[in-house]
């Protein structure tokens, strides 16, 4: 008997509950097999070399990958290994061959220097793909022989990490600071000392970035070494289907520090002692008693139809069957245009969508949507499926529920062949409050890698909060950071929660106004500061085109300004202002809308500092909340988005702002724009994922959706439908990205405003070359309505979303050219007359920078004639009483 998950077909699994403590005593005798099928031999190229040892732990040495430890001279030739590379690399004097050794709570990857050049900018860079293990038995030191990626810059040398700067131009750049200026200058030395202390104690960040080499399953041509840091466990033992369960089996050690660690040699036909897709725990004594835990920096981890909990999964196939990247990365856009999304609801069915669907159906829609970048949410692997993939439970495996890791590799893959960016929606502002898969309670203590006590716990996410200032905190998110860009090849992050992680209070109550008291007082935590500080040291060092993205709705200064000058680090700041305003407004009658509040929102931003911008994102589609589309058009949009029979005047009103209020957010917004999928058409649906009846300890049941998920998808067949409303708003959205794609207008350094009429209802702006006119006004259209401009010249309309294949009503010529004329208007130079319909909003650029433009077709369908429709009437806006 045999079930699937997503796509995979697995064995048909023994219970591994037995018992109801969540302790899991239960006595597991099932046959040893592999969870994915496989038990092939491992064929590998690896490097064998002997060198001294003489350290009391089970390895002899810990390098830097990229890093070589061959004594000058040694003879390789009898290396028992299927097959001999030898590195082309020499070095006249190897100098530091040293050993993994403990300082206090750290651990010691002494610098191993083959002439390499560590990240305080001292010496020379050497590279190699040799990456070194330390699983050293006797006295051999093996080779790992995990397939690694050479990180190298444009002129062919590696990248390293710029040392820590003066930390003095963020007062040049804001003098506000200045007053500020103890704070900043104590967290700036806070981070100067980490880096310090991680270059004298573990050979800089590249290397403490690097914990998945050394921590975790990591194989060499000898076998298996397995280590995990759990200082609060008394005993530990690695159990799994390779070992029959069985607890007494492989009793690992201990060392001072906490670290426990066995070794595993291969088998006497040289397979693999942990079989490639084998479940395995790790069963410790606790403080709180014997429980069985997935590894911390497991790889992989599913969870079996039935069964509760997840099982961690040895993850390691063998070389001809790993995914090999057939496309280099994109280079980042000066422009970014991001499709939110999510794996498993991008179908439009109702069930859990794959990888592998998403890579052939999403990912060319997105293509042609004219985005340039995808980010993907809830990748990381999480136990409840419902919390969006913001509860991990396991940091460094890519959820099962859509595929296998190597999946996952395909799918980013085809992106980059695309030329599309694939940012991953990363977390580490807080964790999953599970015990039974997660790392909370993981041994037995409260305080392992979370805060103790009501710090230690975020309350209204009912999720456990990282201690930032322990070292093997540090360690474990740096390298999980760096893991999800080496190992998947993700072009950057967008960090989930900052807000959360840079105040005690998590912005929670706290209405932020831009007083800098409220940035820089106890109220910081400068310990998630000082991290968010390192990490966008290690991204931009060793991965100098990925791009980082932190969802702040604080406002922070120096947020996205380099580390080196005192800053955070971020590329972009997500201008979540802008959405919360757009809910506010929509919730107002159109006669009480204003202009200079929408201009004044959307340009809110700090010197410097770039900004993605977006109408709406996951947030406002979630259930309890509601989409742009459904505030504008509510229960109409059930009965009215067809073609053959009439619109209503709330539909009309509703499908013109829509447009209106998504250009009007990339053409003044920010540096980036942001779409949640399915929304770019107004999507008609909320999401609400499958959830069953929730039985309060009170004794409250709250109903669930009898685990539903119908609204769990996205019905993407609505913007095709070329009978449906829904694929002009959808053909707008496409023309929209084009229109950036052209004229690169976000990331102009020109910018000026020159009409918010509150009579008119207008808005008027340059952006770039283009000049953006904006009439929210419910009735009044404009003839002869003049508007300043920079440049003299012809002019030629670009963008009019009432265009009728946008679901417009034809109002506009757009074979008509507008001449200017010398002579101030609105503070400008020259100005020209347009005509100005009703909610249109319409674009404008110089006829000799206007250049045909393909027309792009969704589908392979044929095109249609659009449909020209009645002059729309007034209606005012719907507001719930």
């Amino acid at each position: 008997m045999v079930y699937t998950v997503s796509g995979i077909r697995f064995p048909s699994l023994p219970s591994l509950q037995k018992s109801s403590q969540l302790s899991f005593h239960a006595d597991r005798r099932s046959a040893s097999f592999s969870f994915l099928l496989n038990k092939n031999s491992f064929s590998r190229k690896s490097l064998a070399v002997k060198c001294s040892h003489d350290s009391d732990v089970s390895s002899s040495t810990v390098a830097e990958s990229d890093k070589v430890l061959i004594p000058q001279g040694q003879d390789n030739s009898s290396t028992p290994t299927d097959e001999v590379e030898a590195p082309d690399i020499t070095s006249e004097d190897p100098q530091k061959i040293q050993k993994l050794t403990m300082k206090g709570e750290k651990i010691d990857y002494e610098a191993v220097s083959t002439d390499k050049e560590d990240d305080s900018g001292q010496g020379h860079v050497m590279s190699s793909h040799v990456d070194v293990d330390t699983n050293a038995q006797a006295d051999n030191t093996s080779v790992s022989t995990k397939k690694k990626v050479k990180i190298e810059s444009e002129e062919g040398r590696p990248m390293t990490i710029a040392p820590p700067g003066t930390g003095d131009k963020i007062y040049e750049i804001d003098p506000s600071l200045q007053a500020h200026r103890a704070h900043l200058d104590f967290r700036y030395g806070q981070y100067k000392r980490l880096r310090e202390e991680i270059n004298k104690y573990e050979g800089g960040l590249d290397a403490f970035s690097r914990g998945y080499e050394k921590f975790g399953f990591t194989r060499s041509a000898t076998g298996i070494t397995y280590r995990e840091w759990a200082p609060g466990a008394t005993s530990a033992a690695l159990i799994g289907d390779f070992n029959n369960w069985n607890p007494n089996a492989d009793v690992m050690t201990r060392n001072e520090f906490g670290v426990w660690e066995i070794f595993l040699p291969n088998n006497v036909d040289g397979t693999p002692p942990i079989p490639h897709g084998s479940r395995v725990k790790i069963r410790m004594e606790t403080p709180s008693g014997i429980k069985d835990s997935i590894p911390a920096w497991i790889k992989f981890s599913v969870q079996a139809p039935g069964e509760i909990p997840y099982n961690g999964i040895y993850y390691d196939p063998p070389e001809e069957e790993r995914y090999v990247f057939k496309h280099p990365q994109p280079k980042r856009p000066k422009s970014l245009r991001i499709y939110e999304s999510h794996v498993g609801m991008s179908s439009p069915e109702p069930k859990i969508n794959t990888y592998a669907n998403f890579r052939d159906e999403v990912l060319p829609r997105i293509k042609r949507l004219g985005y340039n970048a995808v980010q993907i949410m809830a990748i990381q692997e999480h136990s409840y499926y419902a919390s969006f993939g913001y509860h991990v439970t396991n940091f460094f495996a890519p959820s099962s529920r859509f595929g296998t890791p190597d999946d996952l590799k395909s799918l980013i893959d085809k992106a980059h062949e695309l030329g599309l960016l694939v940012l991953m929606d990363i977390v580490h502002s807080h964790a999953s409050n599970n015990t039974l898969d997660g790392l909370n309670m993981f041994d037995g203590t409260d305080t392992h890698y979370f805060h103790g006590g009501s710090r230690g716990y975020h309350w209204m996410w009912d999720s456990r909060l990282f201690n930032y200032g322990s070292w093997e905190v540090l360690r474990y998110l740096l390298s999980n950071a760096r893991w999800w860009l080496e190992e998947y090849k993700f072009d950057g992050f967008r960090f989930d929660g900052v807000t959360s992680m840079m105040y005690t209070h998590h912005g929670l109550g706290v209405g932020f106004t831009g007083n800098y008291n409220e940035y820089f007082g106890f109220a910081t935590d400068v310990d998630a500061v000082v991290y968010l500080m390192l990490v966008n040291d290690v991204i931009h060092g060793l991965f100098p085109e990925a791009v980082t993205i932190g969802e702040d709705v604080s406002g922070m200064p120096t947020f996205c300004l380099p580390t080196q000058d005192g800053g955070v680090g971020f590329d972009y700041r997500l201008h979540m202002a802008i959405a919360d305003k757009w809910i506010e407004i929509l919730k107002k009658k159109d006669e009480d809308w204003e202009m200079g509040d929408i201009v004044h929102t959307l340009t809110n931003r700090r010197w410097l500092e770039k900004c993605v911008a977006y109408a709406e994102s996951h947030d406002q589609a979630l259930v309890g909340d509601k989409t742009i589309a459904f505030w504008l058009m509510d229960k109409d949009m059930y009965d009215f988005m067809a073609l053959d029979r009439p619109s209503t005047p709330l539909i009309d009103r509703g499908i013109a702002l829509h447009k209106m209020i998504r250009l009007i957010t990339i053409g003044l917004g920010g540096e980036g724009y942001l779409n949640f999928m399915g929304n770019e058409f107004g999507h008609p649906e909320w999401i609400d994922f499958p959830r069953g009846d929730q039985h309060l300890p009170s004794g409250v049941v709250v109903p669930g959706n009898n685990n539903s998920y119908d609204k769990c998808r996205r019905r993407f067949d609505l913007g095709d439908a070329d009978y449906l409303r829904y694929r002009g708003m959808q053909e707008f959205d496409q023309a929209m990205q084009h229109l950036e794609e052209r004229f690169g207008f976000m990331t102009s350094e020109h910018q000026y405003i020159s009409r918010k009429h509150e009579g008119d209802k207008v808005i008027v702006f340059e952006r770039g070359n283009l000049v953006f006119v904006f009439n929210f006004h419910w009735y009044n259209s404009y003839s002869d309505y003049r508007i300043g401009c920079l440049k003299p010249g012809k002019y030629k309309i670009v963008l009019d979303s009432d265009d009728p294949l946008f679901g417009g009503f034809n109002r506009l010529n757009h074979t008509a050219e507008y001449f200017t004329s010398d002579g101030w208007y609105d503070d400008r130079p020259r100005s020209f007359l347009v005509y100005a319909p009703s909610r249109t909003a319409v674009v404008y650029a110089l006829a000799d920078e206007v250049e045909p433009e393909p027309k792009q077709v969704l589908e392979s369908e044929p095109e249609t004639e659009p449909v020209t429709q009645p002059e729309p009437e007034p209606v005012e806006a719907a507001v719930e009483p």
